[in-house]
């Protein structure tokens, strides 16, 4: 039981080797930020990951560009992507944030840049057991393996509904307040008016009777 556990762990761990950047950004207005990444094979999966958390209509632009500065993804106004692409060339990978569209409103982005060998490794095989016992389990490891990464995008997904839903909430306390303010201010103009319209008619009323 314990070499099979202990295989199983070595496998799991050597799955794949990934080399990955989460960050949180705030980027202001009229500014272009930009983040590299250097494969080392060719071949190598490229995963990119964002999401607009605060500040302004919650968008962004972005373009990502390989070696050449060729252009690989692009767009405009966009909340949040999840792009995966294959890196067919070696040299830096250069993705980019433009907030140049914004005059003053700065925002926060979570992004994720992720490089993946997809090198396997090989389960130790056991005497007695069959490459159908292997295979099935190394398709369940990877089973499991994709289930944790959809878990994982999950909660992104709903990290940014939080975090968007907390900005429109304090939105429209803050215009609450606001309004209730303006209503205040124009209930108090309203009641100086009526004093001086009174005042107005009786001291007119009076010169009439002099």
């Amino acid at each position: 039981m314990k070499p099979t556990l202990l295989s199983v762990g070595l496998f799991a761990y050597f799955v794949s080797l990934v080399s990955a950047t989460a960050l949180t950004y705030k980027i202001l207005a009229n500014e272009k930020a930009c983040f590299y990444a250097a494969p080392e094979k060719k071949g190598s999966k490229i995963a990119f990951y964002f999401a607009v958390q605060s500040g302004g209509s919650f968008d962004i632009n972005y373009e990502v560009t390989g070696p050449g500065d060729k252009v690989i993804l692009d767009g405009e106004k966009e909340r949040q992507g999840d792009f995966v692409f294959t890196a067919n060339d070696l040299g830096e990978y250069k993705f980019c944030f433009n907030n140049e569209m914004s005059t003053y409103s700065e925002k926060f982005v979570d992004f994720e840049i992720s490089v993946e060998d997809e090198v396997r490794a090989q389960l130790p095989s056991k005497q007695g057991s069959t490459p159908e016992q292997t295979s099935a389990l190394e398709e369940s490891i990877y089973k499991v393996s994709g289930q944790l990464s959809t878990i994982a995008r999950n909660q992104k997904y709903f990290r940014t509904r939080e975090n968007r839903n907390f900005s429109t909430v304090r939105s429209t306390e803050g215009r609450i307040v606001n309004f209730s303010l303006i209503q205040c201010a124009m209930m108090v103009a309203m009641g100086g008016l009526q004093v001086f319209v009174v005042r107005f008619f009786f001291q007119g009323a009076r010169k009439g009777y002099v």
